[in-house]
């Protein structure tokens, strides 16, 4: 009677037979509790509803155990039923062949079901712990992906500085090579005019003319000329880069509506302009001032960011 106890426990519970045959079959008939695990692990399975097909091998003897089972529990009140049990199961067959009473099958059920409140709650408390895990897993991941960024960010700037130093190099090197050309020029000029002199006289007299290429030998001051415009390049919020030329004393906001003009910056999102290196963040202050007031002649480096 063990397999039809768990059944009829199942049942009483408000279990489907079909379900309920489907426990008691796949847990191998081991008790309520396995049963009760079994179906709440396939609950969702899509075929759970369907009627139990036994296996096929030993099937016809499964069948014939199950055809003298209700027979027995169904005649056990008849005196002929008791005379087989007495010869089958010993002295005291009425012991195990009598059905539960109502009081005990309601106290059954009532236990049975407060286990399986039990199993509930920890599945529940299983989940969520998984939950509070991935969530977790999450967070990793999302700091580690702000770090990546971060990284990616600063080596933009590490790329941004280099390139203004790489500016600076090369314009100090231009005005190193016109002060080099500007000093053999006049080198030149003072052999020219020294080697052609007639007398003595005329030889002394030569250091004189060099005084009209004075200015010029002045190399140095016409390298530090007023310059008139400015070359600016401005790195986007997307990475890419647009280079054009102002006047020096062009306001910054100049350069401003500019980059809203020509950039996929979206319609009405504000934004603000930096200088890398060194880095300096322009107020709306500075937005008036010239670039040359602000130290961007001849050229700069701006980066566009959001506000």
């Amino acid at each position: 009677m063990a397999e039809l106890t768990t059944l009829e426990s199942l049942l009483e519970m408000g279990f489907g037979r079909n379900r309920a045959e489907k426990a008691v079959a796949n847990t191998g008939n081991q008790g309520i509790e396995q049963a009760m695990d079994w179906l709440m692990e396939h609950e969702n399975d899509p075929d759970i509803d369907e009627p139990y097909v036994p296996p096929v091998l030993g099937g016809e003897a499964d069948s014939q155990t199950s055809a003298e089972q209700p027979t027995a529990g169904d005649t056990g009140d008849t005196g002929e039923v008791i005379a087989e049990g007495d010869d089958m199961d010993g002295d005291n067959p009425e012991g195990s062949k009598q059905p539960m009473t109502e009081e005990e099958k309601r106290e059954q059920v009532k236990r049975l079901e407060e286990l399986m409140r039990m199993k509930q709650a920890e599945r529940r408390e299983r989940e969520r712990a998984e939950e509070v895990e991935r969530e977790k897993q999450r967070r990793r991941q999302g700091q580690e992906l702000q770090q990546i960024r971060q990284k990616i960010q600063d080596d933009e700037m590490k790329k941004l500085a280099d390139q203004r130093r790489k500016e600076k190099m090369e314009d100090k090197l231009a005005r190193q090579r016109v002060k080099d050309k500007i000093a053999r020029d006049r080198e030149e000029r003072a052999q020219k005019f020294g080697g052609g002199a007639p007398s003595s006289t005329a030889t002394s007299s030569q250091p004189t003319p060099p005084s009209p290429s004075s200015p010029s030998g002045q190399g140095p001051p016409p390298t530090k000329r007023e310059y008139d415009e400015s070359r600016i390049q401005v790195r986007l919020l997307d990475g890419s880069t647009i280079n054009t030329v102002f006047k020096a004393q062009e306001p910054l906001a100049a350069v401003r509506v500019y980059v809203q003009m020509n950039s996929s910056t979206p319609e009405g999102q504000d934004f603000t302009l930096l200088s890398p290196y060194p880095r300096h963040v322009y107020t709306e202050m500075d937005m008036e001032k010239p670039l040359k007031e602000l130290g961007l002649v001849p050229s700069a480096v701006l980066v566009v960011t959001k506000k």
